[in-house]
């Protein structure tokens, strides 16, 4: 009688032995793709540190960054150096470095005013400002430059440096003048600007 029960369970322990070995067989690679399909660690992770100051979260903001004022001035200063002892090559590169971060700048503060204008005109005023800042410093580093290519008796480069600045300027700023007393001395004009007053009397006979 003892055997004949055993007998009758062994094809249902069969049954839930292949089961489990088929439940197995499915739950596996669906483990195996979770693992697979979650997010690497990354151990390097920056995390929010406590207590720390918002001005070093603000790299714009650091002498060390090139897309900044700071950065345009050190490359202006660096320019500067180099031509007090005579390495041209190294003040053009400078300087011409210093004109592109300047005028980044300066179409990106226009580009922000423009967007908040009629929207917040604070910001909008703000960043104009900043445009026009910048705008000026990009013109200084281009007079700059142009000198230095006069320097090395390079006119053909210094030419058109200095229409860039008078276009930008105006002939009646300071920096304007200047560029177009430069292309007066190159000989590319051949009228001064301004002219002198001169008084012209009129002899009745």
């Amino acid at each position: 009688m003892v055997v004949s029960q055993t007998v009758r369970l062994l094809p249902l322990h069969s049954f839930t032995f292949i089961s489990l070995l088929a439940a197995l067989n499915v739950l596996a690679p669906l483990q195996v793709l979770a693992q697979q399909s979650s997010p690497p660690s990354l151990p390097n992770q920056a995390e929010p540190l406590e207590g720390t100051d918002t001005n070093e979260l603000r790299p714009l903001t650091q002498d060390n960054s090139l897309l900044s004022l700071q950065g345009g001035q050190r490359l202006m200063s660096e320019a500067s150096n180099a031509v007090s002892t005579q390495n041209y090559a190294l003040a053009i590169k400078k300087l011409q470095e210093a004109r592109q971060v300047f005028n980044q700048l300066s179409n990106f503060y226009q580009d922000l005013a423009a967007s908040f204008s009629g929207i917040d005109n604070r910001i909008s005023d703000g960043q104009r400002r900043k445009a026009v800042e910048t705008a000026q410093m990009r013109d200084e580093a281009t007079y700059q430059l142009a000198l230095v290519h006069r320097a090395q008796n390079q006119p053909e480069l210094a030419v058109p440096l200095l229409v860039q600045i008078i276009r930008s300027q105006n002939p009646t700023r300071d920096l304007g003048k200047k560029a177009y007393q430069q292309l007066l001395e190159l000989g590319f004009v051949d009228s001064p600007y301004p002219r002198a007053n001169t008084s012209s009397s009129s002899s009745t006979q």
